[in-house]
């Protein structure tokens, strides 16, 4: 709706300012009624995962047990098809911003998994990669729709990967990881539920 008014009828500086302020507000209203759903799936799926992950190696020692880390992703998104047939609506071009960085990110952050899984020849660090990719998201999204949660969350996580990186073992490690996506998913995703219950409670 918003892109046909801006072709049909071009705006001044003003009323530019007042159609995006009027798509941010569009959008947190999307995401209230979407009620957090989506950042407590990645999140607890990547938990999940964490937990399969370290827990396998540990008991066996055999590092084929990172293919556990397809579950976020087999978890994921048919969980956020089900939360987008249960929430449709219309949606405005910060939606659709949101959305590719999102894309963008998430794929970048898998063909480098797909790639330090597969190849001996690419020995990232591959978590440490992730948590910033990730954060990276979570504050950019946080700073379009103005939902302070996501950009402190997205910030915490980006802290929390420097003793990641530098503290070595690997329990400490796969620590700091989950640590670092409930910041980022798991605590910005519950209080945008509780936001979501308490509007419908005012309404």
């Amino acid at each position: 709706m918003e892109n046909k008014e801006l072709q049909d009828n071009p705006l001044n500086e003003k009323e530019s300012i007042e159609l995006i302020a009027r798509m941010i507000r569009n959008t947190q209203r999307g995401l209230a009624r979407g009620a957090g759903t989506p950042m407590l799936l990645w999140g607890y799926a990547t938990l999940a995962a964490t937990a399969a992950v370290w827990l396998a190696a540990r008991l066996t020692a055999d590092d084929r047990w990172n293919y556990l880390w397809f579950m976020i992703p087999l978890i994921g998104l048919p969980g956020m098809l089900f939360c987008r047939k249960r929430t449709p609506g219309v949606h405005t071009y910060i939606d659709r911003v949101i959305r590719y960085v999102w894309f963008v990110l998430g794929t970048t952050g898998f063909m480098l998994s797909m790639l330090s899984i597969a190849s001996s020849m690419w020995a990232l660090p591959i978590l440490f990669i992730i948590i910033l990719i990730m954060g990276m998201g979570s504050v950019l999204t946080g700073l379009v729709i103005e939902f302070k949660p996501m950009i402190i969350g997205g910030t915490a996580g980006m802290l929390v990967s420097i003793p990641h990186y530098l503290v070595s073992g690997y329990d400490i490690k796969m620590l700091t990881f989950a640590l670092a996506f409930a910041a980022m998913y798991i605590i910005p995703g519950h209080i945008l539920n509780r936001k979501a219950r308490n509007a419908c409670s005012a309404n």
